[in-house]
């Protein structure tokens, strides 16, 4: 088993992460942590960390984002099963231990997720959802991996925070460098474990597979804590160009149909602004430009693949 971390400028975040590796009953025989090549902050902090029951390697990457940084970390992973989290989230002792038990025992297994406990400074997120990693009908994606209750079952989608794959699904897999944002780059395990599962590979959700996860700062155009219209039209974008790319030509239809008219709350439709705009005003006209300008977007990048498959395939 490969425990595979990302990370860029969390040292204290990180060391948390390794930390809590360190209380594994179940150690794997890697810790991958994929590290920027500029990031003079964690490169300084790993050269004064001891670890003595950590097998740690470090590899660098050289382009900014999540996809090159997973990229590079699926190349050097020795493990047969990959198990990710982020820099920021802490996993519980036993997730090695129930990731490999739930490996064993079932051969048609291509990816494993769980809970996190998300942590808004010291106060836990608390909620329970049934519905969890979810990609309905018409297009709408439901996550709820950090509420999620009840027992293991299978899903379509899990969470960058705590996913787990048999290297074998994975073959010839890469996260799509197509995907827009300079961070972040939301959304890429969507397009991964749909890519998966268009393989015939089966994705469980386990809440009892679980990650404390403290969001920590981003270092990209997403503050989390406010709007930002450039943020927004990135996770539109790649949310509109995967489903168009992994959905037939009825649930296309179907799909832009549901966005332009409808859409969430984070990517607003026109129902969405004649909803939020009597108490919003003008941010919510913003955030419909924005979840209209993620859609345009998206729509041109998929229509660049399709054309150039088609070129290819004559």
């Amino acid at each position: 088993m490969t425990v595979l971390v990302p990370t860029y400028r969390r040292p204290k975040d990180l060391e948390r992460c390794l930390r809590a590796l360190q209380q594994q009953v179940r150690f794997a025989a890697e810790v991958l942590l994929v590290v920027r090549d500029t990031d003079d902050v964690t490169h300084t902090f790993l050269k004064a960390f001891e670890s003595r029951t950590l097998s740690l390697r470090t590899v660098a990457v050289t382009a900014p984002g999540v996809v090159a940084a997973m990229n590079v970390g699926f190349e050097a992973a020795i493990g047969e099963i990959i198990s990710v989290t982020d820099d920021d989230a802490a996993p519980h002792p036993d997730w090695l231990k129930r990731i490999e038990a739930q490996f064993q025992c079932d051969e048609d297994l291509g990816g494993l997720g769980g809970r996190d406990y998300v942590y808004l400074g010291t106060q836990l997120l608390e909620g329970a959802e049934p519905l969890v990693g979810r990609l309905q009908w018409f297009g709408r994606m439901v996550g709820n991996h950090h509420l999620g209750v009840g027992l293991a079952r299978e899903v379509d989608l899990l969470k960058g925070v705590n996913m787990s794959f048999r290297k074998s699904a994975l073959a010839g897999l890469r996260c799509d460098e197509r995907l827009r944002g300079t961070g972040a780059q939301v959304h890429f395990e969507v397009a991964l474990c749909l890519a998966v599962k268009q393989r015939g590979w089966k994705l469980i959700y386990d809440p009892a597979i679980a990650v404390d996860h403290y969001p920590a700062q981003r270092f990209d155009e997403d503050e989390r804590k406010r709007f930002s219209a450039v943020a927004t039209a990135n996770i539109v974008h790649n949310e509109t160009f995967i489903l168009l790319e992994h959905s037939s030509l009825p649930q296309r239809f179907i799909y832009v149909c549901w966005a332009l008219l409808v859409g969430t709350r984070s990517a607003f439709g026109l129902l969405q602004l004649l909803r939020f705009l009597p108490q919003e005003g003008n941010l919510a006209l913003q955030k419909w430009q924005a979840a209209m300008q993620g859609r345009w977007q998206g729509w041109q990048t998929w229509n660049t693949v399709r054309s150039d498959r088609q070129e290819s395939a004559s």
